[in-house]
């Protein structure tokens, strides 16, 4: 008799697990910011979570991901600030030491061009500026995918910068899928631990 349960036909991924840490962790009145908006999953989720006393922001540097994201909240009688504009520059829109969680997808827009993805440099300083407008306890939330057109270089960074952050203001816990094949995502979760 074979002991092994059925597989449910479907893997677990990277944006669920994002997903379990946001419903963890986001309460209605907070202020997050979906860096990277892609089709705006994650913006919904954020607005979802926040409810009408929060309040979300979200990037992204293509016209397509916002005019994407923006579609979807409207269907689901959403509200987010979405600003055509580098997750770089994020701290003109909020307070240091305000921000409950910030989202990041590095890659490339889905369903859209691979020629067009996040690079270290950008992502880097948007991951300092992040750092800045969490608040103690608040936590950065990055699915990272790598491979094909955007090669290896951008992960090799953002996870030389994730290994430096001093551990007694951040905790730092990587998820991967060791037993996949190809190049699949993965999540990191940072958390803020204390304000520095």
């Amino acid at each position: 008799m074979n002991d092994m349960p059925k597989a449910s036909g479907r893997q677990l991924g990277v944006l669920d697990l994002a997903h379990r840490w946001l419903r963890g962790h986001v309460q209605p009145g907070d202020i997050c910011i979906d860096a990277t908006c892609g089709r705006g999953n994650d913006t919904k989720l954020l607005c979802e979570l926040t409810g009408e006393t929060g309040r979300v922001i979200g990037f992204d540097i293509q016209q397509e991901a916002i005019d994407s994201a923006a579609a979807l909240l409207t269907e689901h009688h959403l509200n987010a600030e979405l600003h055509l504009q580098s997750h770089a520059e994020m701290e003109q829109y909020a307070k240091h030491g305000t921000v409950s969680c910030i989202v990041f997808n590095f890659g490339w827009l889905p369903r859209g061009s691979h020629e067009i993805f996040t690079h270290a440099d950008s992502s880097i300083a948007a991951l300092n500026a992040g750092l800045r407008l969490l608040k103690r306890g608040g936590s950065l939330v990055l699915c990272i995918y790598y491979g094909g057109a955007n090669g290896f270089s951008e992960r090799d960074a953002l996870l030389e910068y994730l290994s430096a952050l001093d551990s007694r203001y951040y905790t730092v816990l990587q998820c991967t899928f060791p037993n996949r094949t190809g190049c699949p995502p993965f999540a990191v979760f940072v958390t803020k631990e204390c304000d520095l």
